[in-house]
C-alpha cells in the first residue's frame, strides 16, 4: 500500500530496510533529512547499526571505506561541496572494491552559493570509479537504494554505488510511495558476506602501494569491473522486478516508438518533460523521452538501441560544462554515435540550474524549435544552449 511520506525520509527508511549496520553522517543541506532519520532511527531501537558523527564529508567517507573493510554494510548520503569534498576519498573507495552506497542529493556548486538542486555536483564526481543510478521519483529513491546493495555487494562487482536524488525538487516533496516489507527486502538482499576484512587475529592489508609496474593493471581489473557490473546491474533489476512488481531497466524510454524527435535526461526533470510530451501529443505532435536510469558504467549499447532511427535528439542538462564545448552527457552520446559511425542531429540544452524552475513550455519550444528564438543563449564557440537567461 502506498503512503504519502517526504523522499528523504523513504530514502532512509529504504536503507533501514537493507539493514545497514554502519552510517557515517555529515549533514548538509539539501540530504541533512536522511541522515537525520537515520539518526532517530537508531536511536529509538528500530536499527542495529553504528552511527558515526563526523567532522567534514572527508571523514565521513573515510569512515565508510573503514566499516566498509571491516565487513559492515555501510550506508551515507551527501550533496554539493560535501561530495567535492569527498572527492579525494571517492576514488580509494571505488579503488578499493568497498560496496558502499551513498544518496547524493543532487545540488548546485559555490560559488555563487546556492542551495538548490542541479548537477553540478555528481557530474564532478562522475569519472571516480562510482557506479551512478539516477532516479525521477521516490518510489524510484527507495527502490533503487535497496538494489544498490544487491547490486554493490555481488561478489562480481564489489563496487561503490551511487544513488542520485535531485535537491528539494524531489527530496523534499510529499510522495505516494510504496514501501516493501522487511520480509521482501530480507529475501531480495541477503547479509552482505565479505571476501576479506579487517580483523585483529587475520591481519590482511588493504590498499597497498602499487609501484608502476603494477599499478596499470590495478586499474585496468578496475575498469573491467565497472564495465562488466553493467549485466550484473540488469540481471538485478529484472529480479526486482519479478519480486516487487516494479521494472527497471538502464535506459528507460517514454513514447519512443513512433517518435522522430526525443529528449534526452537525466533525473526528476524526466516529469516535466513527459508533461510537455503529453501536451505535444494533444496538438498531434509527436516526441519521445529517452532516460538514463544508469550513467556509470555508461549504457552505451541500449542507448544506441534506442536512438540509432530517431531524426532529432535535444540532450538536456542541468551542468554548465566548463570550457567544454558541450555538456557531459552530449559528449557521451556524441561519443557512443561516432563509435558506431551514425551521425545524427543532435543540440545540447543547459536547464535548471542552481533550483531554476524549467517549465514544460521551455521543452515544447525546444520541440518546436523555437528556443533558440524565444528563451535561449547561445554562447560563442559553444554547442549548446542555455535556457532562461535573462538578458
Amino acid at each position: 500500500m502506498k503512503k504519502g511520506i517526504e523522499v528523504s525520509i523513504a530514502a532512509s527508511i529504504a536503507a533501514k530496510l537493507a539493514r545497514v549496520e554502519a552510517i557515517a553522517a555529515y549533514p548538509i543541506t539539501p540530504q541533512t533529512h536522511i541522515v537525520e532519520h537515520l539518526a532517530e532511527i537508531v536511536a529509538n531501537g528500530e536499527l542495529d547499526a553504528v552511527y558515526i558523527n563526523v567532522e567534514s564529508e572527508h571523514s565521513a567517507m573515510s569512515a565508510c571505506c573503514g566499516s566498509s573493510a571491516t565487513g559492515a554494510r555501510t550506508f551515507t548520503s551527501t550533496s554539493a561541496q560535501g561530495l567535492e569534498l569527498m572527492h579525494e576519498i571517492l576514488f580509494i573507495a571505488s579503488g578499493m572494491r568497498f560496496p558502499i552506497v551513498m544518496a547524493t542529493v543532487n545540488r548546485a556548486l559555490s560559488s555563487p552559493l546556492s542551495i538548490w538542486g542541479d548537477h553540478s555536483d555528481v557530474m564532478a564526481a562522475r569519472d571516480t570509479g562510482w557506479i551512478m543510478l539516477f532516479c525521477e521519483n521516490g518510489q524510484e529513491v527507495v527502490d533503487m537504494i535497496i538494489m544498490a546493495f544487491r547490486i554493490a555487494e555481488d561478489r562480481g562487482v564489489l563496487l561503490p554505488v551511487m544513488v542520485n536524488l535531485d535537491g528539494f525538487s524531489l527530496s523534499h516533496v510529499i510522495e505516494p510511495i510504496e514501501l516493501p516489507s522487511q520480509m521482501m527486502v530480507d529475501k531480495f538482499l541477503p547479509p552482505y558476506s565479505p571476501l576479506y576484512t579487517l580483523h585483529p587475529n587475520k591481519p590482511v592489508t588493504m590498499g597497498a602501494y602499487a609501484m608502476p609496474e603494477l599499478y596499470t593493471e590495478a586499474k585496468y581489473a578496475q575498469e573491467m569491473a565497472i564495465i562488466n557490473s553493467k549485466e550484473i546491474i540488469k540481471n538485478v533489476m529484472d529480479e526486482f522486478g519479478k519480486q516487487f512488481g516494479r521494472q527497471y531497466k538502464p535506459v528507460e524510454t517514454y513514447n519512443t516508438e513512433n517518435a522522430d524527435f526525443v529528449f534526452v535526461a537525466l533525473g526528476s526533470i524526466g516529469e516535466n518533460i513527459k508533461t510537455a510530451i503529453d501536451e505535444l501529443k494533444g496538438e498531434g505532435k509527436n516526441a519521445g523521452l529517452v532516460q538514463l536510469r544508469l550513467f556509470r558504467p555508461f549504457p552505451s549499447e541500449e542507448l544506441f538501441s534506442v536512438l540509432k532511427d530517431k531524426k532529432r535528439v535535444a540532450v538536456i542538462e542541468r551542468v554548465m560544462p566548463a570550457g567544454a564545448p558541450n555538456g557531459p552527457l552530449f559528449q557521451e552520446i556524441s561519443s557512443v554515435m561516432c563509435t558506431n559511425s551514425l551521425l545524427m542531429h543532435m543540440e545540447n540544452y543547459i536547464v535548471g540550474l542552481g533550483g531554476r524552475d524549467v517549465l514544460p513550455e521551455s521543452f515544447i519550444d525546444i520541440f518546436n524549435g523555437t528556443a533558440c528564438e524565444k528563451s535561449t543563449v547561445p554562447i560563442r564557440d559553444k554547442n549548446f544552449k542555455v535556457i532562461g537567461v535573462r538578458g
